[in-house]
């Protein structure tokens, strides 16, 4: 179970990163029924100031032996070239990964995790602009190319920026579940699950947004799966032209209004099969999908995993 989570920091971490780490694993949630976890950021020199790629510093309470109690490690970002990661450093990630411990990387975090050897014989990812760049250094690394993450084992590797919350929610809703996930997501305003749903990794890099007119849509949709949500219908609730609405959903959510509107009736099914004993047909029903067998079909393109077999592991106990 997921429970102690660390966050090792070095010369030149990204804030953002950084933040990503601390939002998701590190707020108190707990009146929302959400488990807090054992969090604590570390450093080489506690106490030591570590400057980060915005020009101000952070101290830490913690060396990093506080490693080798974490169930998971997030690595964040930093400027790829800054030269070697402390050995220290390096002793502390092979430990985790030789004991199996979750490592996860932000961005350009993953040149941490190759500088440690971590991901030879691996499949992994970074952003779109450094993603050749670990190719040509690490050839020993399969890197997968316009991805948002991708989980190898015990080890999970983020693209660029945001989607490092993609992948945290990914992990957080692998080994928590659905609910908490939602939760955790909803008090931070983004998506629970953009898509490609719980595959290792999504087929296609999701382009900058650039506004955010659709947002009361998409919640009123979330909130009313079992509407026709058609292009027809949502361009009409939201007074556009079919055209205009389709790119615009695009440009918003990086996908289309079908393969949105689909994995949010698939992530709505996932909870139900986790939380409740009713039936593929009434999931099927309650989600807008229809019949089980429109069910089944989708839920195992996006999942992996037929709804029967998804229950029988992931059914939260009364």
């Amino acid at each position: 179970m997921l429970r102690n989570v660390a966050v090792p920091i070095v010369n030149t971490v990204s804030p953002f990163e950084f933040a990503v780490a601390c939002e998701v694993f590190g707020m108190d949630r707990s009146d929302q029924g959400v488990p807090n976890f054992d969090f604590a950021v570390c450093s080489e020199q506690p106490g030591e100031p570590v400057p980060t790629a915005m020009g101000f510093t952070v101290a830490t309470e913690h060396g990093f032996e506080r490693l080798r109690e974490a169930d998971l490690i997030v690595v964040p970002a930093t400027k790829p070239r800054e030269g070697p990661i402390p050995q220290s450093l390096v002793r502390e990630l092979q430990a985790a990964d030789e004991r199996g411990a979750w490592i996860m990387s932000l961005c350009s975090g993953v040149f941490t995790l190759a500088k440690a050897g971590l991901l030879d014989g691996r499949r992994a990812t970074a952003h779109w602009m450094n993603a050749e760049e670990l190719a040509r250094e690490y050839p020993c690394i399969d890197v997968e190319l316009d991805v948002l993450y991708v989980e190898d084992g015990n080890i999970i590797t983020s693209a660029g920026t945001a989607a490092g919350i993609d992948a945290c929610l990914h992990l957080v809703r692998k080994e928590l579940g659905a609910r908490v996930a939602t939760m955790i997501a909803r008090r931070m305003v983004v998506p629970p699950q953009r898509d490609g749903g719980q595959r290792q990794y999504v087929e296609a890099p999701v382009p900058d947004v650039e506004a955010d007119s659709l947002q009361p849509l998409l919640e009123w949709a979330v909130e009313n799966l079992t509407e026709d949500l058609s292009v027809q219908a949502l361009a009409r609730r939201a007074v556009m032209s079919e055209r205009t609405f389709a790119r615009r959903f695009r440009a918003e959510t990086g996908s289309t209004p079908h393969t949105w509107v689909t994995a949010q009736r698939i992530l709505l099914a996932r909870r139900l099969l986790e939380e409740t004993d009713a039936s593929v047909e009434q999931i099927a029903s309650r989600t807008g999908l229809g019949t089980a067998a429109i069910l089944r079909h989708h839920f195992t393109r996006l999942v992996g995993n037929t709804p029967q077999s998804y229950r029988r592991t992931f059914r939260v106990a009364s």
